[in-house]
């Protein structure tokens, strides 16, 4: 019988021991991570890379022929395992039910070391379309946050695909010098390759704002500079956008394109003035042949980031370089936004992007379908999408990538009983969705007046009359309260409100005409 002292010694020497291993695997989970943050710095730049064995320690090779271990032919296990913790992640963000119908399927790919480009692949191009439409910024961040080397994401459908892949650009962490000029330089302009004027529906809602978008990228000379877009969301200015910079590129292959949201334009020039770098800043984007600024109605209210886009349109525009700005609203009905501007804005071209009528929808609906031969959708269902999807574009393309999604999932036929099963909760949105600010824009349109006079304290008869049918309107179509609806048109009472709706109620018994207006605006609304 071993003595107590030894008992001790020989416990005290196992649970040493123990901690030891305890100790070996944690230094090996750091050495883990230490690779993912040293490879954003090192990746690129030593001929020496690091990768983790199987024990998890570090150990170094030297690349066969210049070639990366981390090749397009194999993933390494440090990535592996970042993806088992993102999508680890990814379903409990989502809930089972959309993380096994879209992102379980996504499989590892490869790794470019030296783009930072790395793969997620998909069983088919529908699905890596939907994927990317729907998840594409936040893969990005998952992937920037747990490997910092890589810098792009690759969503495809496999090697049969017959489309091409869409890439998502992750912001860097630094900046990287630009190798040629027409880059960009700091902010090269990551366009959607999707988005190209061929790609474009046209419509009387949207021909005036392609009419002009196209001939500011094609014409040697343009007559107007800036070219304002506006509309409501999911319209396709960001579309028109992007296809602007793809065919101006593809006529001056050495221009300097620049496109950012205005969001973008606010944080980098905050970040410029904390670095004192406005001089780098200012040289950037007023070197640009074209600068494209999308959603400006984000800067309302920063005097400072105001000031400097103002200084830069101005540059821009006496330079005769082309500037082209987009936003949720006329300039006119730009709140927070210096009166100078506004009038620079208003200067050039002022082309809007209308909601999508009836006839649009469905051509829209036809040219998704043409890019998806293997979904088969009755011509019924096309009609019943087109009328009752009517808020925006992007929720209409949507609902269609759903509906198709669960017929490839479920191998069920796609018919009406079908759409009204998939797309319950999008068709009972769509029934409560007219909004008062859609009323207002309706009815200043129709009567011909400016939507601000809508809020403003005019008493004529040639203001107030519509007014009182954009409030009558508003009780009857949406699931505002009296008050509510009062505070939307200027501040007014609720008892102005209730003055207004009964005033209609009694003229459209008396004027057969004013009855006609109304039943009209009603059915373009709901249409």
């Amino acid at each position: 019988m071993r003595p107590p002292g030894l008992k001790k010694a020989s416990s005290l020497r196992a649970n040493l021991s123990e901690g030891v291993k305890h100790s070996k695997t944690n230094v090996r989970l750091r050495r883990h991570r230490g690779v993912f943050r040293r490879a954003g710095e090192s990746l690129l730049k030593k001929p020496l890379l690091r990768h983790l064995d199987e024990g998890g320690a570090c150990v170094s090779q030297t690349p066969a022929s210049g070639v990366a271990l981390l090749t397009e032919d194999r993933v390494s296990e440090p990535l592996t395992a970042a993806w088992e913790m993102i999508r680890t992640n990814l379903r409990r963000d989502c809930g089972p039910r959309t993380f096994d119908g879209w992102l379980r399927p996504v499989a590892l790919g490869a790794f470019d070391p030296e783009s930072g480009t790395l793969r997620l692949e998909l069983p088919s191009q529908f699905m890596a379309d939907w994927v990317q439409t729907h998840f594409a910024d936040r893969l990005a961040l998952a992937w920037r946050t747990a490997v910092p080397a890589v810098r792009n994401v690759l969503i495809r459908a496999g090697a049969d695909a017959p489309r091409t892949a869409a890439t998502v650009q992750i912001p860097a962490a630094e900046p990287e010098e630009a190798p040629a000029e027409d880059q960009g330089g700091l902010y090269a302009p990551q366009l959607e390759p999707r988005y190209r004027f061929e790609t474009f529906v046209v419509g009387k809602a949207n021909e005036v704002a392609f009419n002009a978008a196209r001939t500011l990228a094609t014409a040697d000379n343009v007559a107007f500079n800036p070219l304002f877009i506006h509309g409501g969301t999911g319209r396709g200015k960001t579309h028109l956008l992007h296809a602007i910079g793809h065919q101006f590129r593809a006529r001056r292959p050495g221009a300097k394109i620049i496109y950012m949201s205005a969001e973008k334009f606010m944080v980098e020039f905050v970040a410029a003035l904390r670095a004192n770098e406005t001089i780098k800043f200012k040289q950037q984007l007023r070197s640009a042949d074209l600068l494209m600024i999308d959603d400006v109605q984000f800067i309302a209210g920063k005097e400072s980031t105001q000031e400097e886009f103002f200084h830069t349109m101005n540059e821009i525009i006496s330079a005769g370089r082309r500037l082209v700005i987009s936003s949720d609203r006329a300039p006119q009905d730009l709140d927070g936004i210096e009166p100078r501007i506004l009038s620079r804005l208003s200067w050039g071209l002022v082309a809007d992007v209308n909601q999508a009528d009836l006839e649009l929808r469905l051509n829209i609906i036809i040219k998704k379908l043409e890019a998806l031969p293997e979904v088969k959708v009755p011509q019924d269902v096309v009609m019943f999408l087109a009328k009752r999807i009517s808020s925006n574009v992007r929720e209409l393309e949507g609902a269609l990538n759903r509906i198709a999604a669960y017929a490839m999932m479920s191998g069920r036929i796609i018919d009406l009983d079908f759409c009204n099963e998939v797309l319950a909760n999008v068709l009972r949105a769509n029934q409560r969705r007219i909004s008062i600010d859609e009323i207002q824009s309706k009815v200043s349109d129709h009567y011909r007046i400016r939507k601000a006079e809508m809020t403003s304290a005019r008493r004529a008869r040639e203001v107030a009359r519509p007014r009182q049918v954009a409030m009558y309107l508003s009780k009857q179509l949406t699931p505002r309260s009296l008050p509510e609806i009062g505070r939307r048109f200027g501040g007014r009472d609720h008892t102005t409100v209730i003055h207004a709706v009964r005033q209609i109620e009694k003229l459209r018994a008396a004027d057969a005409e004013l009855d006609a207006d109304i039943r009209l605006l009603t059915r373009q609304l709901e249409s």
